[in-house]
């Protein structure tokens, strides 16, 4: 920066500088002052500096006569050099903590709305269909108004989708009757252990191996969900074999996924939206042969007698706040590594089963505690493990051949509930 300029205005009077007429072109504006070599009082266009100066201090600039040199004191500094500013705000570091803030927020919204719902209206087949129907019709309408772009599929992109959609709508409905019969906090405890479902299915129906450390990380995850399990005191098989099928079919959505989605260019909202319209057709006659309409307006009408009006309120909370973590998570994505955002949904996981043990004044033991720290623990060793072994090539197998998303328990497009 310039910091003092002191001009001799006396040297200015001399009119032999100006005698001779000539073009003079004027210069582009430029944030930096530019130094030129100058001899007998014209530019030497042959000098150049490659770095910018920042000139600190002109004592004298003046132009004096011809027989008289041109004096010039002149203190720079290079400009990588300079004093940074006071600035440390790193953006993209908020942006990813206000992602998963909000992701981890809505989650434990919908959680808290749909165990209020499932305690009073216990019909989990029409609880999803209407989960499902909620962010297919947000995603219509996003569309149509053209807030956000329509995917382009053909045939052939829903045919690959069909099974993924399958194994999806079985896994949604399976932790949604899980979550109606035992406590939101065992339902998470219990779905902590996907990562080893992951494994085991990959190792013995797709012949995948694994380094030997990846099989220890899943000795905690075992071990903790066993522990949560046997201690928990309400506990009920409907709701912990749900848990248990929601994990499977998971796992298998995410293999379907991988496999049949490679080289589709659809961006993962998008592709969530398509599968959860697929899911939303296969799953409503399946609702309506298992419940029907007759259960559910006894079921209502029973609900609307309870709560009153506020229970029409907390089944739309439920519903669109179901699609908007979803969404959040799909955004957050966008901007981390599957890493990252595994290691974030284990903290996800934490916040819920915290927050609905505080809300629903759910009874643990310190055994069962116990139990869902170690569970919860080993799933964020796990992907610590991934993260060290992904970064060296293992008994001749490249690293980067494994099945990354299926080694972190998710494909890096979905997220659990």
């Amino acid at each position: 920066m310039i910091s003092s300029i002191k001009h001799s205005t006396s040297a200015f009077n001399s009119t032999s500088f100006f005698s001779k007429k000539r073009s003079i072109t004027r210069p582009q504006f430029s944030p930096l002052p530019v130094i030129k070599n100058v001899h007998n009082g014209f530019p030497n266009q042959s000098c150049s500096y490659q770095k910018p100066l920042h000139v600190a201090a002109i004592e004298n600039l003046a132009i004096l006569k011809k027989t008289q040199q041109r004096k010039i004191e002149c203190q720079a500094y290079e400009a990588d050099r300079s004093r940074p500013l006071d600035i440390n705000i790193e953006l993209p570091e908020i942006k990813i903590g206000i992602y998963f803030a909000t992701w981890w927020a809505l989650n434990v919204v919908f959680n808290i709305y749909n165990k209020k719902v499932l305690n009073v209206f216990p019909y989990p087949w029409l609880t999803s269909t209407l989960s499902l129907a909620a962010g297919s019709l947000m995603m219509l309408i996003s569309w149509v108004t053209r807030v956000a772009d329509a995917p382009k599929t053909d045939f052939e992109f829903w045919k690959t989708l069909f099974p993924v959609a399958v194994a999806h709508t079985i896994g949604h409905v399976a932790a949604t009757v899980s979550m109606s019969k035992v406590a939101v906090s065992f339902t998470h405890i219990i779905k902590s252990g996907e990562p080893a479902f992951s494994v085991l299915v990959s190792r013995f129906l797709l012949g995948e191996a694994f380094p030997l450390p990846v099989y220890l990380s899943l000795l905690p995850i075992i071990g903790g969900c066993a522990l949560s399990a046997a201690t928990e005191l309400n506990f009920n098989m409907t709701g912990f074999m749900g848990a248990m099928i929601s994990n499977l079919a998971f796992v298998f959505r995410n293999i379907f996924s991988k496999k049949g989605m490679k080289g589709k260019s659809v961006s993962g909202m998008n592709y969530y939206a398509c599968l959860s319209m697929l899911s939303l057709l296969i799953l409503t006659p399946f609702a309506i042969a298992v419940e029907g309409p007759q259960l559910w307006a006894v079921g209502w009408q029973k609900a609307v007698s309870q709560i009153g009006p506020n229970f029409v309120w907390w089944v739309v909370a439920q519903s669109v706040f179901y699609h908007l973590y979803n969404q959040v998570s799909y955004m957050s994505l966008d901007q981390i590594s599957p890493l990252t955002f595994s290691i974030g949904n284990t903290m996800k996981r934490i916040s819920v089963i915290v927050s609905s043990i505080i809300i629903f004044h759910t009874p643990v033991q310190p055994v069962n505690a116990l139990g869902a720290a170690v569970a919860i623990l080993g799933t964020f060793l796990y992907s610590q493990v991934y993260s060290l072994l992904s970064l060296r090539n293992l008994g001749g197998t490249n690293s980067s051949e494994w099945p990354f998303d299926i080694l972190l328990g998710q494909h890096y497009c979905f997220l659990n509930r």
